[in-house]
């Protein structure tokens, strides 16, 4: 018997089953269909460079880059999760790799953040009311993320909670094709911010913060609003400053409590009454469902143990906004001196 025909005997998936009862093929993962409307298609071209004849060409030369460069980085490579990479990126296929690159290296540096990441983890932040996200979208079809710092007490979990609850929302905005067009707005209330409360917001917190997102997630940030804030945000701002890239500075807008400057921006028919809008009252609820409802999705994206990559990728995983403890001793120093002058 030829040593073909011998293979072809011993092997069990072959001899003992017919072909009737060899077991299915694993299903194709599903491809990429687009649910941008006509006008967002339009949109994502003139602003993000993205043609819809080259789309999924786009995408796999990103694909293709990620496999040959970074072969051990365990990372997605569906055609939807790599789009919001090159879409946050204007479809520059060397930024849209660092974005990836960064986006996980930024998982594995930051622990107390991104361990454990799901909703339930974090019901007493949401039950807190600490952030939300608004019902309706500005006129530009931004989606508007409401954070208020007065509602967290810091006896009760540490800053970093705060921070997974933003990071879970922003990663459930981007799965929308809409969102990865159009981008977020965050609007943030300040009302009631005490020294000791920001003094919890150091310079090391600050950096890793506005590392992840500018440089670590696929977000496009087109406007910060600040309201009621009180003389203490001066020095908050003051920590922020540096780290912040131009044009990202040049979209923060302080109001104090001036409402009628905030509703040039975001009119008042999608602010809740408590920032002078006609939406109704603010509500907190809905988006914790939301959340809520997505867990089983955060489970498998970010309670998987992690392959031990960082080694074998030959460049570092890490962007330039995150730094160690000690390279922030000294700003730290500075920080609380600018704190308690503007109090």
């Amino acid at each position: 018997m030829s040593e073909e025909s011998d293979s072809v005997r011993t092997s069990p998936s072959v001899a003992s089953l017919s072909e009737n009862e060899l077991p299915p093929p694993p299903p194709e993962p599903p491809g990429y269909v687009c649910s941008l409307t006509e006008d967002l298609v339009t949109k994502a071209r003139e602003e993000l460079q993205e043609k819809p004849e080259w789309r999924l060409r786009d995408v796999q030369a990103l694909r293709d880059m990620v496999r040959k460069e970074y072969p051990y980085l365990s990372t997605s490579l569906d055609d939807a999760f790599l789009l919001r990479f090159l879409r946050a990126r204007k479809f520059d296929y060397d930024r849209a790799l660092q974005l990836l690159v960064n986006y996980h290296g930024c998982r594995r540096s930051w622990p107390e953040v991104f361990s454990n990441l799901r909703p339930s983890a974090l019901k007493d932040v949401l039950n807190s009311g600490f952030l939300t996200v608004l019902p309706h979208t500005d006129p530009r079809g931004c989606h508007v993320l409401c954070i208020r710092p007065d509602r967290w007490i810091p006896s009760n979990y540490p800053i970093t909670e705060n921070i997974r609850a933003i990071y879970l929302t922003l990663e459930k905005l981007i799965q929308s094709e809409e969102t990865q067009v159009n981008g977020v707005v965050i609007l943030a209330d300040y009302k009631g911010v005490s020294l000791s409360k920001a003094s919890h917001f150091g310079p090391f917190i600050a950096r890793k913060v506005i590392g992840i997102l500018q440089d670590g997630f696929p977000i496009r940030i087109k406007a910060v609003h600040i309201v009621n804030e009180p003389r203490i945000f001066k020095g908050i701002f003051a920590i922020i400053k540096p780290f912040l890239k131009e044009k990202i500075a040049n979209r923060f807008f302080l109001h104090g409590s001036d409402l009628s400057s905030l509703h040039t921006s975001l009119p008042r028919n999608i602010l809740p009454k408590e920032y002078g809008g006609t939406a109704g009252e603010l509500d907190t609820a809905s988006w914790n469902a939301v959340l809520l409802a997505s867990e089983d999705d955060f489970v498998k994206e970010f309670c998987q143990p992690e392959s031990g990559c960082d080694g074998l990728l030959g460049q570092p995983l890490l962007p330039e906004g995150l730094i160690s403890d000690a390279q922030c001793d000294d700003s730290m120093r500075a920080m609380k001196s600018q704190l308690y002058s503007c109090y």
